[in-house]
C-alpha cells in the first residue's frame, strides 16, 4: 500500500513537472509570437511613418509652389489691370488724335484763305503807312505772295512767315532808324539821309544839311521844313546811328486825327 502511494506521488510530481514544463513552453511560445508581432508592427509602422513623412514633404512642397504661383498670379492680375488702364488711356488719346486730325483738315481748308487775306491787308497797310524802308517792306510782301502759291511749303510755314512779317511791322513802331534813300524833290531824284522815329515822324536831310523835310501822310508827299528843325533832324540822325547819346530832339510830328 505504501509502495503504491509512493508511486502515485511520484507520478503526480512527474505530471506536475510536465505541466510546468509544458506551461513554460507554452508561455515562451506565446511571448515569442507577441514579440514577433510587435516587431512586425514596428517595422510596418516605420514604413507607414516614412510614407506619411514623404507625403507630408510633398504636400509642403506643393503648398510652397502653390503660394509662389499665387504670388505670380497676383502680380499678373495687378499688371493686367495696369495694362487695361493704359490701353484705355491710349484708346482715348487715339480718339482725340483722330478728332484733331479731322479738325486740322478743316482748319487747313480755312487757313489758306485767311493767310491770303492777311497778306492783302498787310500790303494795304504798308501802302497807307508812312513810306519808310518802303523797298524792303514791299519785297517782304512779294515774298509772302510767292510763297502762298508754292506747293512745297506747308500751310504752317506759310502762316508762320506771315506772322513774322506782322511782327516786323509791329516793331517798326518802337524803333528809330537812320538810312540812306533816294526820293523825289521838286521833280528831281535826291539822295538823302532818312530818319524814322517810330511811326510818329519820317524826316530827311540832304548830306550838306541844306534841305530838311518831313513826310505828310495826309497829302502823301514830302514837305520842306524851316531851318528851326535842321539841328533836331541832324541830332536825331546821329542818335539813330549811335554816334551821339540819346537826348531830346526837336522833330515835326503830325497832330493825331479822328
Amino acid at each position: 500500500m505504501k509502495k503504491h502511494q509512493m508511486r502515485l506521488g511520484t507520478v503526480i510530481k512527474a505530471l506536475c513537472l510536465l505541466s510546468v514544463i509544458s506551461a513554460s513552453e507554452v508561455y515562451a511560445a506565446s511571448l515569442d509570437d507577441v514579440l514577433g508581432v510587435r516587431s512586425s508592427t514596428t517595422v510596418e509602422g516605420a514604413k507607414s511613418q516614412a510614407k506619411i513623412d514623404k507625403v507630408t514633404d510633398q504636400t509642403r512642397d506643393l503648398l510652397q509652389q502653390f503660394k509662389t504661383v499665387m504670388k505670380v498670379v497676383d502680380g499678373l492680375r495687378v499688371y493686367n489691370q495696369q495694362q487695361r488702364r493704359l490701353i484705355k488711356n491710349q484708346e482715348d488719346e487715339l480718339a482725340e488724335l483722330e478728332e484733331s486730325i479731322d479738325n486740322v483738315t478743316v482748319i487747313e481748308r480755312q487757313i489758306g484763305p485767311l493767310i491770303e487775306k492777311m497778306i492783302v491787308n498787310l500790303e494795304k497797310f504798308v501802302e497807307l503807312d508812312i513810306p519808310f524802308l518802303i523797298s524792303e517792306r514791299r519785297e517782304r510782301i512779294e515774298f509772302l505772295k510767292d510763297t502762298l502759291d508754292r506747293a512745297d511749303v506747308s500751310v504752317a510755314e506759310k502762316f508762320s512767315q506771315v506772322l513774322q512779317a506782322y511782327q516786323v511791322e509791329n516793331t517798326y513802331g518802337t524803333t528809330i532808324e537812320a538810312y540812306t534813300d533816294v526820293i523825289e524833290l521838286e521833280g528831281k531824284s535826291r539822295q538823302v539821309d532818312m530818319l524814322k522815329w517810330g511811326r510818329v515822324s519820317l524826316v530827311f536831310q540832304t548830306p550838306d544839311a541844306e534841305s530838311t523835310g518831313v513826310w505828310n501822310n495826309e497829302t502823301r508827299q514830302w514837305v520842306m521844313l524851316p531851318d528851326e528843325f535842321r539841328t533836331g533832324v541832324r541830332d536825331g540822325l546821329r542818335i539813330a546811328r549811335k554816334t551821339q547819346t540819346a537826348d531830346l530832339v526837336h522833330l515835326p510830328v503830325s497832330a493825331p486825327g479822328e
